[in-house]
């Protein structure tokens, strides 16, 4: 009996460690060098709608994503709440409250991107990142709203992220007022945005040659639309909006990722009707991805302010993509 006994106590001292280990693989599996999810999203103006409740619906619908990286679009407060009066953090206040609003959702790492003006880009993350290069652009060449390149490493794997957020209007950068119109007749903000993209790949994924078999993601709010939609579109074959992505598609390595998931639909991921976010990634992390969606569900769906104030939305005037891939051993 005693035997028995001491058998009894053996087993489930056993199962208790097994148990034990478990739960301590769990804890610390979602750190482990496997299953990553990311997510991007444009959040108008510093997630404007977010500063009547303190931002507790956006970090509480961020949390339930369970991001590991985030990267957002337009991260920096631009008007007092609810209205379209001027009211601009600086950098400092920017990150104070991020590193508030991150924690809120299990975020320990910051990182605000170059921005010449301010639309930055800023990066939260559960786990460190290495500054690769902050983009501004050169005397010839300027990234108005800036981009970025970051290195997640992950066991044996590195992690390329870019990001970016290009010029958004029609005429192009720094036009005077009064020439805008002529401007926008010569197509001089698609080429602005065409300059902007090959300064930027030229500076990231083109710095490495065989980039196809490394993990690169670039993601942002391109403000222009891809030729891959224009059955929707229905643009003439030549149009000059086009231009940014026909260089992407045809000088670089990078795979249109929720088109490829996702061929067969046209998925506008704004207010509108137009597709200009996008997540690119190389074949190599192409292979490696389980999922990717542009997100519209009761909190996400963009709702236009009904004052009809500037042309803000809520939550935004954009919608985010969640991806999910597993970045192996």
């Amino acid at each position: 009996m005693t035997m028995k006994k001491n058998l009894i106590c053996l087993l489930g001292a056993l199962m208790l460690t097994a148990v034990c280990a478990q739960a301590k693989t769990l804890r610390e599996g979602r750190s482990d060098d496997r299953n990553v999810t990311l997510l991007y999203w444009n959040i108008q103006n510093g997630m404007w709608d977010g500063q009547t409740d303190d931002y507790a619906r956006f970090t509480s619908w961020v949390q339930a994503q369970k991001p590991d990286i985030c990267v957002w679009c337009e991260a920096q407060k631009l008007y007092v709440t609810g209205t379209a009066k001027s009211e601009v953090e600086s950098e400092a206040e920017c990150l104070t409250r991020w590193q508030r609003l991150a924690g809120r959702y299990g975020h320990t790492y910051v990182y605000l991107s170059a921005h010449p003006d301010h639309y930055p880009q800023l990066i939260t993350s559960r786990f460190p990142l290495e500054p690769e290069k902050l983009i501004k652009g050169n005397a010839d060449t300027i990234v108005c709203h800036g981009a970025s390149w970051y290195k997640l490493q992950r066991g044996r794997r590195t992690l390329n992220i870019v990001t970016l957020h290009t010029w958004p209007q029609g005429y192009g950068y720094k036009v005077p007022q009064d020439q805008r119109e002529a401007s926008r007749s010569r197509n001089e903000g698609d080429l602005f945005r065409r300059a902007e993209m090959e300064y930027i790949c030229r500076q990231t994924v083109l710095t490495h040659p065989k980039a196809r078999k490394e993990l690169w993601a670039m993601m942002g709010d391109f403000n222009s639309i891809s030729r891959i939609d224009n059955a929707t579109y229905q643009l003439p074959e030549n149009s000059t909006r086009f231009l940014v992505h026909d260089y992407i598609n045809e000088q670089t390595p990078y795979v249109d990722l929720v088109h490829a998931c996702h061929p067969d639909q046209f998925i506008s991921t704004t207010g509108g009707k137009s597709r200009i976010d996008f997540l690119y990634v190389t074949p190599a992390l192409q292979k490696r991805v389980r999922d990717v969606s542009v997100i519209r569900d009761d909190y996400t769906s963009p709702v236009r302010n009904p004052e009809k104030i500037s042309n803000f939305w809520h939550p935004s005037d954009h919608c985010p993509i969640l991806l999910h891939f597993d970045l192996g051993k």
